[in-house]
């Protein structure tokens, strides 16, 4: 498990530090854009909404490619469907096989989705492949800037804050470490965790505490105390509350609080410097309902923001609120990792 975890370490560092540009393989999407879609996604008239709701209605579905987990994703499709009478298709799978599933699909001229909803880097290499359309909405007036990206092409609809998880019936608060440099500590030796798959996290956090310092810190931490790396982040603060993993340091604030909230025995800490990661949504350049996909965008931007405030995410609005329980504790502001310098690895196509 310790040469795992350190093959991950690597595997991290160089996936954030030595990115390829991928110049040498075309994207997968040479076909042009929807004209359809095109017409309306930077559509800013009087009757924008009006104009969007009736094609969408007239279209009366639409067909959304997602990572979201089944309980949050439930609760945007219902309230989608019965605001606006439009049928939600979903197909849902990880951020990977979603990149995958839509490059394969591209390339071979079948084009089938009409909006894709994932973590930031995967959106971002959708960008890449030319398979999402610039778009824009008056919601964006009211996001975070972080949550807009240059080329308009996906927009962040929450961010997942990486915080420490802990077995509150393992794991005393007053024992909780204070910095990375605590987990070096004899105590923890094997009662830690991670989530084997974040690298754009572990890339980030590792450049943010110097690089090589930070690399020879977590080697120390493995070599002393070893990490048992797990795949999922579901699954790893299900081992926490388990008792299996008592203290894992790559999980997902909102699914610690949810879980936290249902009276599991687990709870968080934020260590300094504190990654976040937006999740974003965006219409594919071949959409074939555009103007569903376009309102299933605006709804992800405004209504969507409230219901999933009420789980426990961190939206993407200024106008709405985490609770305080979900909220950072005071003095800690979030770094957003940069997508564009995430891992540019190509989809395998088997």
């Amino acid at each position: 498990m310790i040469a795992r975890y350190l093959y991950g370490c690597v595997g991290f560092a160089v996936g954030l530090l030595c990115c390829l540009d991928g110049s040498s393989v075309p994207p997968a999407n040479a076909q042009p854009a929807n004209s359809e879609l095109a017409a309306i996604a930077n559509y800013s008239g009087a009757d924008r909404s009006a104009r969007i709701l009736a094609g969408a209605k007239k279209e009366g579905v639409v067909n959304i490619y997602t990572s979201e987990t089944a309980d949050d994703l439930a609760a945007l499709t219902a309230a989608f469907q019965s605001k606006y009478g439009v049928r939600v298709n979903v197909w849902r799978g990880s951020a990977e096989n979603i990149l995958q599933r839509a490059v394969v699909e591209a390339r071979g001229g079948r084009f089938d989705v009409d909006a894709i909803e994932t973590g930031a880097t995967t959106m971002e290499s959708l960008q890449r492949e030319q398979l999402l359309q610039q778009v824009s909405s008056p919601a964006f007036a009211d996001l975070k800037p972080e949550a807009i990206r240059p080329h308009h092409e996906w927009v962040g609809t929450r961010y997942n804050v990486f915080v420490v998880a802990y077995n509150t019936d393992v794991v005393n608060r007053a024992d909780l470490p204070k910095s990375y440099d605590d987990l070096t500590q004899p105590k923890w030796k094997g009662k830690l965790g991670i989530e084997v798959e974040s690298r754009d996290w572990f890339g980030t956090l590792i450049t943010t505490l110097g690089g090589d310092r930070g690399l020879a810190l977590f080697r120390k931490i493995v070599a002393t105390n070893g990490i048992s790396a797990r795949k999922g982040h579901t699954l790893l603060v299900n081992l926490v509350i388990s008792g299996e993993v008592p203290l894992a340091i790559s999980t997902y604030l909102y699914k610690v609080a949810q879980l936290k909230s249902r009276g599991a025995p687990i709870d968080w800490v934020a260590i300094s410097p504190v990654v976040a990661r937006f999740e974003g949504v965006g219409v594919a350049s071949r959409a074939p309902h555009p103007h569903a996909a376009m309102l299933y965008l605006d709804f992800m931007l405004t209504d969507a923001q409230a219901i999933l405030a009420k789980r426990h995410f961190a939206p993407a609005s200024t106008k709405v609120s985490v609770s305080p329980d979900d909220a950072l504790p005071a003095g800690i502001q979030p770094i957003f990792l940069d997508p564009a310098k995430g891992p540019r690895s190509r989809p395998e196509m088997g």
